[in-house]
């Protein structure tokens, strides 16, 4: 008689992607304190965090559900969350070239591997190519 008392109970409703919820998901493995990769790496740390922020902001939940994706192959949060949990790396090999560099991922591990760039606009725009260039696994 009351199907929406039971709706929240037995019907996963994924909740809004945000860039706080994003930042959280993903776990950051930086390489050993007081290395060249570490410094290199906590440059490229906040231009994540604000990149997340200015797709929120500019371009709302469907665009971080995309990063989610093109990181993970899925736009939502599973009910039961993710296994293993999404991770970001850094590309250290791409540093002689990174015009070129573009971000790169392994959905079966949920791993996400960022450019390392001096620069918040090169980062951008190299994540917005990314992630605007990407298939989607046939869901678009």
């Amino acid at each position: 008689m009351h199907p929406g008392s039971f709706r929240p109970l037995m019907c996963h409703e994924p909740s809004v992607l945000t860039a706080d919820i994003m930042d959280h998901l993903f776990h950051i493995r930086l390489s050993e304190v007081g290395s060249n990769k570490r410094r290199a790496e906590e440059l490229v740390v906040p231009f994540w965090r604000d990149y997340l922020q200015d797709v929120e902001e500019q371009e709302g939940p469907s665009k971080l559900g995309k990063i989610l994706a093109f990181a993970t192959g899925a736009s939502v949060i599973p009910p039961v969350g993710f296994s293993p949990q999404p991770s970001i790396d850094f590309l250290h090999d791409h540093s002689s070239s990174p015009r070129r560099c573009l971000p790169m991922a392994n959905t079966c591990i949920n791993c996400l591997k960022l450019p390392l760039f001096d620069k918040y606009g090169d980062f951008r725009e190299r994540m917005d190519f990314a992630v605007g260039n990407t298939q989607g696994f046939g869901r678009e």
